[in-house]
Formats: structure tokens, C-alpha cells, sequence
């Protein structure tokens, strides 16, 4: 992970809007079938009032055809749908204001998006679970 933001939902509290800071690490190793992918990534984002806060998140891929393109950069890659892509996201933090995070189960389900010029990014709508 060398870039992207983190934002939520106007209605989300803590409200946040992060950008990734310095490089994070993103393990990935495919299932010995080649159907799945399974993940494994983490870094830091620092908030817009300069809070830090450890981002981790696991999850599983499904390699259909569609991701297959984008992964393997044909020319004819497209973005794809969200539903084949889901994750379970932690949060840790030295912050009182975004502490809370730390206590919410969240999860979402992942796209990637190619844009014709521009490298290819992978977008997460992210929920967290209510009981």
C-alpha cells in the first residue's frame, strides 16, 4: 500500500478523513486452486487532524475472469462489481477521539477500478456491523 484515503460517511462517528502515510505492506498468496486470494495488509493513516491510526485488514478474493484481466493488465480489463471481494478491517490508535474505532467489528467488500492512463486502485466500501 503506497497511497489512498480513508473517509467515512458523513453520518459515521468518529467521522474520518485519512490518508495513508509512508508505505504499508500488503501480503497476498492465492489458494493452491487459483480461485481465491487471500489477504493480508497494513499501514497507517494519519487523519486530517493529524491523529495516526494502524489500519489491518485480512480477507479473500474470488479470481474470476474479470479479476484475472486486471490482475494480469489486459488491455480489455475493466472494473469490476463489488461481491467478489470482502474483508474484515481493525483499527488501533493512541488517539481518545478516534478510540472507539477500536471496538467496532467492520467489514467490506472490495472493487478494483481501472481508469484508461491511471494505475489500477482497489476501492472498499466498508460497514461496521450493529447489534
Amino acid at each position: 500500500m503506497t497511497g489512498g484515503t480513508v473517509v467515512s460517511e458523513s453520518s459515521f462517528l468518529p467521522a474520518l478523513n485519512a490518508k495513508f502515510k509512508g508505505t504499508g505492506n500488503d501480503y497476498i498468496h492465492n489458494d493452491p486452486d487459483g480461485k481465491r486470494m487471500r489477504l493480508d495488509a497494513h499501514g497507517v493513516i494519519e487523519t486530517d487532524d493529524g491523529a495516526l491510526v494502524y489500519l489491518h485488514y485480512t480477507g479473500i478474493v474470488d479470481v474470476t475472469p474479470e479479476v484475472g484481466a486486471v490482475l494480469s493488465g489486459a488491455p480489455d480489463a475493466k472494473t469490476t462489481e463489488f461481491g467478489g471481494s470482502f474483508t474484515h478491517f481493525t483499527f488501533e490508535t493512541g488517539s481518545d477521539k478516534y478510540k472507539d474505532l477500536e471496538a467496532g467489528v467492520f467489514v467490506g467488500a472490495g472493487r478494483f477500478v481501472v481508469e484508461q492512463g491511471k494505475p489500477t486502485v482497489v476501492e472498499y466500501r466498508v460497514s461496521k456491523a450493529a447489534w
